[in-house]
């Protein structure tokens, strides 16, 4: 299984990105799909979260600009990023939990992609 994240650029602040992440391989089904980031000098946080069902969850700090969406036909999730800010520079990386045919809840990461917002 491998996840493919894209999207990640410079944008000035106050302007909009969308990252995508589209899960691969022998997949029997997603769970919960999400974005983390991690800023130089910080730790890996949760920036949003989708289950199966379409139930998301935000981190405080990208309520109201950001919004998370999938598309289970396709196995990928999105991330539309509006109104950015200088702060939310890091990589961003995609997470799902899934169920291979002979393994369940598996967890699974992509690469990450980078988002510079110039102030």
């Amino acid at each position: 299984v491998q996840l493919q994240a894209s999207g990640g650029g410079l944008v000035q602040a106050g302007g909009s990105l969308r990252l995508s992440c589209a899960a691969s391989g022998s997949i029997f089904s997603i769970n919960d799909m999400g974005w983390y980031r991690q800023a130089p000098g910080k730790e890996r946080e949760l920036v949003a979260a989708i289950t199966s069902g379409g139930r998301t969850n935000y981190a405080d700090s990208v309520k109201g600009r950001f919004t998370i969406s999938r598309d289970n036909a396709k196995n990928t999730v999105y991330l539309q990023m509006n109104s950015l800010k200088p702060e939310d520079t890091a990589v961003y990386y995609c997470n799902a939990d899934l169920d291979e045919p002979y393994n369940y809840g598996m967890d699974y990461w992509g690469k990450g992609t980078l988002v510079t917002v110039s102030s």
